[in-house]
């Protein structure tokens, strides 16, 4: 009888464990590459730079092929990302530079606010880039227990600008850092702070200062036949390796999502200091494919299925989305959100919200939208100067036969032509009358 009732009491306590493991929330972890291309990891086609860890990631998780950014530009991409909102909600230019005025507002809810309010250890390790000029801009300010980091990107030095800060909360510890030590440095902090909160649920954001030019890879990363750029690129790989064999050492791998991406597409004006778009057309700084569609890879032992490949489309912006739901947390109910939740896809369900995307260039403006396959531009820019189309516009392609966009087929479909320009104009007239923060003062 002893020996019954000792047995139902372990299994009851099994289960308890069990169930106390389930309803945990995941930890989540989003590494962010600044300027990496479509074109730049090996398991999304480039010949020469060897991305063993992200691979190991793809062959794990789930590679996505329609993955965006939520902007061709660093500043309005990194709002995006945090807020779930197109940039144009933000009140403040694409890049913002280290005198600009305006920064994210004080009243923005960011993803880092809502997990905190869900219980959830924050930290942020990297480039910040959303307004340096007051305290109310900074990662401290705006839900991030922790900070490390450049203020904005690794090419505002001196003699243009003054100093660059290394922030470590809101304390400068050193100026015009070596950057060759930057990536590392990261890594470091984040794996300290995993370490220190593994038992409770965290939010890690490391967004790496490269591959944006200037290029600094570590000391131990230069025989890459890629050269400087494939040095960083296979330092971040590494980044990103010993961050996952540190969750797999403690046993917390399966109650992790990990997610990486970059912030727009290759700088292609800076020839083989910059990135590579892959078949994608153009790069950073254009609403052509490869400014805006990037790598795309999520994580999570045990709950995505290994080696699956996603090719609905999602962007950084459906991270905001999908992060609070996972951590049960509700979206701000008293401002619109843009993005989606995609946790159905990870998991490789149906997604039932609406797949329309607007594509933001210059200026936080309109330039195109998507609706399932068919994309429609209404406005072209290029860093290169290329008019690729020779003025015409609007420019329509069918993204899955022709992801290139090297077949204009406006005058073949106008019913579809009419259909996504009224989309554009209904989706500005909604931005007309609804709430924004940015017009009251900072």
């Amino acid at each position: 009888m002893k020996l019954f009732l000792s047995t139902a009491l372990i299994f009851l306590l099994f289960l308890g464990c069990t169930s106390i493991d389930e309803n945990r929330k995941p930890n989540i972890i989003i590494l962010f590459a600044d300027d990496l291309g479509y074109g730049d990891l090996t398991s999304y086609g480039h010949p020469t730079i060897k991305t063993p860890n992200l691979d190991q990631m793809v062959a794990e998780g789930m590679k996505f092929t329609n993955f965006y950014s939520g902007s061709p530009a660093c500043t309005a991409s990194r709002y995006s990302l945090l807020t779930g909102r197109y940039p144009v909600r933000s009140g403040f230019a694409w890049v913002l530079v280290p005198k600009s005025p305006r920064g994210i507002h004080p009243k923005e809810y960011t993803l880092a606010e809502g997990l905190k309010d869900a219980g959830y250890a924050t930290a942020a390790y990297g480039k910040w880039h959303l307004g340096v000029t007051k305290p109310d801009y900074m990662p401290l300010q705006n839900g991030f227990d922790e900070y490390l980091g450049l203020p904005y990107s690794n090419d505002m030095l001196p003699p243009k600008w003054k100093d660059m800060p290394l922030i470590d909360g809101n304390d400068t510890i050193e100026h015009n850092p070596d950057q060759t030590l930057l990536t590392a440095k990261y890594t470091e902090r984040a794996l300290n702070f995993i370490e220190r909160n593994k038992d409770n649920p965290f939010f890690v954001y490391l967004p790496y200062a490269m591959p944006h030019v200037p290029l600094h890879p570590g000391a131990e990363f230069n025989d890459s036949e890629r050269g400087k750029y494939g040095d960083v690129v296979e330092e971040i790989d590494w980044s990103t390796g010993v961050i996952m064999d540190k969750l797999k050492e403690l046993g917390i791998e399966e109650n992790t999502l990990v997610v990486f991406t970059s912030d727009n597409g290759p700088w292609i004006i800076k020839d083989e200091r910059g990135g590579s778009s892959g078949l994608l057309r153009d790069g950073k700084g254009s609403t052509w494919e490869g400014g805006m569609r990037v790598p795309g890879i999520a994580w999570w032992p045990g709950k995505i299925k290994g080696g699956s490949l996603q090719t609905e489309r999602a962007s950084t912006l459906d991270l905001y989305n999908t992060s609070l739901k996972l951590a049960g947390i509700d979206l701000p109910g008293d401002r619109p959100i843009d993005g989606r939740d995609i946790s159905p896809l990870l998991f490789e369900k149906e997604l039932s919200e609406s797949d329309r995307f607007f594509y933001y260039g210059l200026g936080n403006k309109v330039f195109a939208v998507r609706k399932g396959p068919w994309k429609l531009h209404i406005k072209t820019y290029s860093q290169t100067g290329k008019d690729y189309f020779e003025g015409k516009l609007p420019l329509l392609f069918n993204l899955s036969v022709d992801p290139s966009e090297q077949w204009e087929i406006s005058d073949d479909h106008p019913e579809i032509v009419q259909e996504l320009q009224e989309l554009i104009v209904q989706h500005q007239e909604q931005l007309k009358s609804e709430p924004t923060y940015f017009d009251q003062d900072q």
